[in-house]
């Protein structure tokens, strides 16, 4: 069964290139993103209450994007991506989160799950 992609626009108060360094280096990941983060070459172990998950890393653009591939989802399409984007008129900041859902039930409970992530990412920059 094919995953659903979905999309999220967050606003947040902070520099593209501090947000990048939160998105991109692991020690700063695990300050919003997972309870543990590690990386050996392009490849990012996540730990959330003792659950271990592994991501590739497969694109990264200095202060514009960061994309991930779930090991476990070698088989399909799926990855989740967080990109910097700033308005050229206004210069406000916004993440873009592009992920998948198993299906469309769970698409409204993942965006919630992203909210409450970058909600974390928000307070720990003090944005």
């Amino acid at each position: 069964m094919d995953k659903v992609q979905y999309e999220l626009e967050i606003p947040i108060h902070a520099s593209p290139n501090m947000l990048y360094q939160y998105i991109s280096s692991p020690s700063n990941l695990q300050e919003w993103f997972a309870d543990k983060v590690n990386s050996r070459g392009k490849i990012f172990t996540f730990e959330w209450e003792g659950t271990e998950e592994q991501a590739k890393l497969i694109t990264k653009k200095a202060d514009e994007r960061i994309r991930f591939k779930w090991l476990e989802s070698e088989d399909d399409e799926s990855y989740f991506e967080i990109r910097i984007q700033v308005d050229a008129l206004t210069k406000d900041v916004s993440l873009i989160v592009t992920d998948f859902a198993e299906d469309e039930d769970e698409v409204e409970e993942s965006k919630q799950l992203w909210e409450n992530q970058i909600d974390e990412l928000r307070h720990t920059i003090g944005a």
